[in-house]
């Protein structure tokens, strides 16, 4: 039941009634942040106003008329300077209860993408080390934004873009080897570029213990394949335990080997985009709106950052995709514009590339920004945080907050067992109606099939925060904005909380019992799907 878009609905016949001819995807509808200002609100009549060129109010009013003649409408009211508040009757707002009940774990899908095909691509960190706190911002994002766009209709592909070629690749590589070199008793030089985290002296020690000094003979291709293996081992088992799962792992080096930078190379070329200046190879990426054009092929010879990205998006554009959305670290804000420039080169809309930029975390411990690893002495790894304070609140604080802004995470909250924590205070409104099910099954109340005779502000409003849910859904897909959802879950918790302090659900009154357990029964399913949405488990017991 989305009664918002009902009303949206009913407002658009009253205005065909009133021949009145207006778009309905223009006519906006709120829920009012105080009661008494009705169960919705629209200021229809003042957008009105500026096309008919009539006094907002004296619209206000014919619309009025009309609207209470509906059978579901209790009262309308008009305020201010043409504000339309529509009070709506208790027996139409708990219909709807019944289909909250039915739907279950269906509640609060909607179809709004219509199984269009589309291709996510986040976290995608180089195999050259582990996974670290600013990326699991990226993967928690990326994985509810998926579950957000698959709930609301979308045929959604989340995949992981491995770099597995290029120098950081070669400088693996050649790390891994002198590592292995020096357990070899031989002097190590590392590369000017290499990588010295305790994993790479670990893929070493690997290597050496299973084949002593019988791989010093061995090619870089050897040591590169190795590590990339056992790193990238690694970051899949982080992922799986933070909750993040993709169904496509897209290797670089295939996309090479596939030859699909040639072809991309080809294309541009036929298209007379490209060209040659001092020794190096460039591409016309201002004639697609680039401050400058870019260089594609370096005086080496060596291929820039763009090319395989140039080629990798070719690829995800020929299989089929409706949308690409790129998830990328505040780092990349530059890299923007060109990959965009180098897409419509391709003859490709390049609207149809959304990039979302995610911009730093810093964790806090006793109000101090914790800077170090204890484990690994470099930046605070992402099984460490799962590891103290668990997946689920470690999910939910990343999704509290919009990706387009820095965050500061506490740890010291995350671990509360109080309702100071918003995730224990979600999850002790899930687990609390849980019991009070479980009372209810006990004592044999049934949950009743229609709500018809509880008729308090309090039922109401819980009710029609329930309702918000789909609308909810839909907003945060047509956004990308999972936090919407995290946002949503907390206050009807509270609204709950707040229900749960002021009546008692279970009574000697079978009937008004019923009832109320029907409508609290929705709420716990609104609540586990709207954190199930999020990666959270809605906890049964606390």
């Amino acid at each position: 039941m989305n009664l918002k878009h009902d009303i949206k609905d009913l407002i658009y016949n009253v205005l065909n009634e009133l021949e009145i001819s207006f778009y309905k995807e223009n006519v906006v509808v709120e829920v009012p942040k105080k009661r008494e200002n009705g169960d919705f609100s629209s200021n229809v009549a003042m957008q009105l106003s500026r096309v008919i060129k009539r006094n907002p109010n004296l619209i206000a009013q014919d619309i009025k008329t009309c609207l209470e003649k509906n059978d579901n409408v209790l009262k309308v009211e008009v305020a201010g300077p043409g504000f339309i508040n529509i009070f709506l009757k208790d027996k139409y707002v708990f219909s709807g209860i019944a289909n909250v009940i039915t739907k279950k774990d269906d509640y609060g899908k909607v179809n709004i993408g219509n199984g269009k095909k589309i291709n996510i691509e986040f976290v995608s960190a180089n195999p050259t080390g582990i996974l670290h706190l600013g990326t699991a911002r990226g993967a928690a994002y990326g994985m509810n934004l998926s579950n957000i766009l698959s709930f609301a209709g979308y045929n959604v592909t989340k995949e992981y873009y491995v770099n597995d070629a290029g120098n950081q690749i070669n400088n693996l590589g050649a790390s891994i080897l002198e590592r292995y070199k020096g357990l070899c008793g031989m002097e190590e030089n590392m590369p000017e570029d290499g990588y010295y985290g305790d994993e790479i002296i670990d893929v070493a020690k690997i290597i050496y213990e299973k084949y002593n000094d019988k791989k010093l003979e061995e090619s870089l291709e050897y040591f590169k394949m190795v590590g990339v293996n056992y790193l990238l081992s690694i970051i899949k088992t982080d992922l799986n335990d933070f909750g993040v799962h993709f169904d496509v792992w897209t290797s670089e080096k295939d996309i090479r080997n596939k030859g699909r930078i040639q072809e991309s190379l080809r294309i541009l070329d036929e298209k007379g985009l490209i060209y040659k200046k001092d020794d190096a190879v460039f591409l016309k990426t201002t004639e697609y709106g680039d401050d400058k054009d870019r260089v594609l092929i370096k005086k080496d010879k060596s291929y820039t950052y763009l090319v395989p990205d140039i080629a990798y998006h070719l690829d995800k554009f020929d299989r089929g995709f409706d949308e690409l959305i790129d998830v990328f670290g505040a780092d990349h804000h530059g890299y923007v514009s060109r990959l965009k420039a180098s897409i419509e080169a391709l003859g490709y809309d390049k609207n149809k590339l959304e990039i979302r930029l995610l911009q730093m975390v810093k964790l806090l411990r006793d109000g101090k920004v914790v800077k170090m690893s204890k484990r690994t002495g470099g930046n605070v790894t992402i099984r460490e945080l799962v590891d103290e304070i668990g997946k689920d609140a470690a999910r939910y604080f990343f999704a509290m907050r919009s990706l387009d802004g820095q965050m500061d995470f506490d740890i010291n909250l995350a671990l509360k067992q109080s309702n100071e924590n918003p995730l224990f205070y979600v999850e002790y409104a899930h687990a609390r109606i849980c019991s009070i099910l479980n009372d209810a099954k006990q004592r044999k109340v049934p949950i009743a099939t229609n709500v018809l005779t509880i008729n308090d502000e309090d039922s109401k409003a819980l009710a029609l925060k329930v309702y918000e849910f789909t609308d909810v859904v839909e907003v945060a897909a047509i956004k990308k904005e999972p936090h919407l959802i995290t946002n949503y879950v907390y206050e009807l918790a509270g609204l709950f909380h707040n229900y749960y302090g002021k009546h008692r659900i279970l009574t000697d009154d079978i009937k008004d019992s019923s009832e109320r357990l029907s409508l609290v029964k929705a709420v716990q399913i609104t609540i586990k799907n709207a954190l199930r949405l999020i990666g959270v488990k809605a906890m049964d017991k606390m």
